[in-house]
């Protein structure tokens, strides 16, 4: 007994370092391999380390590039941004009324959510495509991406917040309505600043998925100067051959503000996942 748990001792640490190790591994591959040289990133067998260092592929992205990577910056945030509100907006009193209230159904719209969370983002898309052209959102604005990416997001930030709000003891609802406050101002004032860190983890999974979008962005903006900083990578796509240094250094500038954003909030999304975990 005593030597399955010496061995459970570093095992468990063993197992995770793995983990963590074929996870980062593609993000540590697009950052060595956009310091290399066309020569060297297909020479067999591949280096760890670029042999020689070349930085032409970042400078390129602001010179060199027919897509302006600073418009694509700003585009893709006044999409994240607007997605962000929009799926937080709605996410809250509804994981709120499915965490407290009990109605007939309630499971069932659970399961629902569960279940979209399964579906791939093109099987939405044309639905979608097909709704916002009738109502004229297609090509000359954000909005069409907003709301498509909202949608995506609304099912993942619904169960992270239920689960959260399900967490908090009754007993503060109780006290609040003995002190005379109703169901709206209970929520507003007592249990909604409570779970901030459930609805920051919400807001950053938000944000990063609406960030990381590129099949919504590109079916239904059609101008070249509103689609979002992922649209850029057709830049580097060619026919018969692919500028795989300039694509790779491309993904590391995209990715630079979730970077920031996740290392500025992380204390948030530790605490809001954790909490929301405790009770499903």
């Amino acid at each position: 007994m005593r030597a399955m748990i010496k061995q459970s001792r570093w095992l468990l640490p063993l197992v995770s370092i793995i983990i963590v190790v074929i996870f980062l591994f593609p993000l540590y591959w697009l950052v060595v391999t956009s310091f290399k040289t066309e020569a060297e990133i297909f020479r067999s067998p591949q280096t760890w380390f670029p042999q020689v260092w070349q930085f032409k592929s970042y400078t390129e992205q602001l010179t060199g590039s027919s897509f302006d990577i600073v418009n694509g910056f700003r585009n893709s945030l006044a999409i994240a941004v607007g997605a962000l509100l929009v799926s937080t907006l709605l996410s809250i009193p509804a994981a709120y009324g499915v965490a407290r209230f009990r109605f007939p159904g309630r499971h069932s719209f659970i399961l629902i959510f569960l279940v979209t969370q399964m579906l791939p983002a093109s099987l939405l898309l044309t639905p979608l495509f097909i709704l916002f052209k009738n109502i004229g959102l297609i090509g000359a604005s954000y909005w069409s991406t907003i709301l498509a990416n909202a949608t995506a997001g609304i099912p993942f930030s619904v169960i992270i917040l239920r689960t959260y709000f399900a967490t908090l003891p009754k007993e503060m609802e109780e006290s609040a309505k003995i002190d005379g406050c109703n169901t709206f101002t209970t929520f507003t004032r007592i249990m909604l600043p409570i779970a901030v860190p459930g609805v920051v983890v919400a807001m950053v999974f938000s944000f990063l998925f609406a960030w990381g979008d590129l099949i919504y962005g590109m079916t239904f903006i059609g101008k070249e100067e509103l689609r979002p900083i992922t649209a850029g990578i057709y830049n580097f796509l060619g026919f018969q051959s692919t500028s795989w240094n300039n694509t790779m250094a491309f993904g590391t500038v995209s990715m630079l503000p979730v970077a920031l954003l996740f290392i500025f909030v992380q204390r948030y999304i530790v605490s809001g996942l954790t909490n929301g975990a405790v009770k499903g």
